[in-house]
Order: structure tokens, then C-alpha cells, then sequence
């Protein structure tokens, strides 16, 4: 099973292609972290910013994809994409692996290690931050992928994971570089 996991594309419509096309291609499924189209009220509007072409390149991705509903989401983004934007958590068994994601926007540390165990979740999965995260904590994976288009990572690296045969992989999407990686 190869499942592609993203977050915070904030509507860059051109970052989502190059991801796609050159990472996800292929793949059995994409999971996404939330905050999918509207740029939100923080973050400075990006020149490549286009909602509308972002929503018709997800409606046409022929890869199911699982979503979690970032504060940034609305219920207008519900209405242009086809798939369910599910709120406040998508909850879902792949090959026997329990997986949890949230956009993370509301969860401390410890109400996220309290949602993994009650759902006995071996990923845990956020975004938010913009920051990349993979760290094991009593068993289960802890991931934020990053941000591919809208960085806040010290060196400003856009970022995806992916998690391939139980490994998971945080990439650089410029480069392809590896730059976390972790077997669940």
C-alpha cells in the first residue's frame, strides 16, 4: 500500500500538481491534513494561489483521498469538492493500521496522545503548523507532513510524507530528498 500524506496546500494549485504528478502518481491513496483551499487570514495570499484550479485538480484525481477538515476549510470548500471533508477527525484502518488525522488546530499534545489511545491508532496524523514532525511516542507515530507550498520550517522546505510498505518518509518536494523517515 503507497498512501500520499499532505496538509496545508492553503489553494496553490501548481504545488499540487508537481506533488501529484511527481510523488503521489500511482499511489492507493492520499490522506490530507486539512486547510486545503483558501489561504486563510495569517498567511500572506501566494502568487500561485487559485482555489478554483485546486479544486477541479483534486475533483479530477483519480486516487481516493481521505480529508480532515484545518480551520481554514468552510463549508463553501465542501460544496466545490467532490470528496467528504470530514470534521473534526477522519478515522481509517489500511492494511491493519489505525489511522487517525486531525488538522492539529485544536488539540494539545496530550489530548492528541488521549485521541491515539482511544482509538488505539498507530499514526497519528496533523498539519497546521506548517512544520514537519515524525516522532514515535508509546507506540504510535506522531506525523505533520509540513506544508508543501506555505513552509514555516526553519529552512522554509516544502514538505509531504508518504508511507510505503510501514515506513514513513518526509520529503523534500523540490529536491525528492529524504528528509525524516521512520518504520511504523
Amino acid at each position: 500500500m503507497k498512501i500520499g500524506i499532505i496538509s496545508d496546500t492553503h489553494g496553490c494549485a501548481r504545488t499540487w500538481e508537481k506533488v501529484y504528478n511527481r510523488y503521489f502518481l500511482g499511489y492507493d491513496l492520499i490522506i490530507h491534513a486539512g486547510d486545503i483551499l483558501y489561504h486563510g487570514p495569517r498567511n500572506d495570499i501566494p502568487e500561485e494561489y487559485n482555489p478554483k484550479q485546486l479544486a477541479e485538480l483534486l475533483n479530477d484525481c483519480p486516487i481516493p483521498m481521505i480529508v480532515a477538515s484545518g480551520n481554514c476549510d468552510a463549508d463553501v470548500d465542501g460544496i466545490v469538492l467532490t470528496m467528504p471533508i470530514q470534521s473534526p477527525y477522519a478515522y481509517l484502518m489500511v492494511e491493519g493500521v489505525p489511522i487517525v488525522v486531525n488538522h492539529g488546530h485544536t488539540l494539545t499534545k496530550q489530548t492528541m496522545r488521549e485521541m491515539a489511545e482511544k482509538f488505539k491508532a498507530a499514526l497519528f496524523i496533523t498539519g497546521h503548523t506548517h512544520v514537519t514532525l515524525l516522532e514515535k511516542h508509546n507506540g504510535v507515530m506522531y506525523l505533520n507532513p509540513g506544508s508543501p507550498a506555505m513552509s514555516k520550517n526553519a529552512d522554509k522546505c516544502g514538505t509531504i510524507a508518504r508511507l510505503v510498505d510501514h515506513t514513513i518518509e518526509v520529503l523534500d518536494v523540490e529536491t525528492g530528498r529524504i528528509l525524516m523517515s521512520d518504520a511504523l
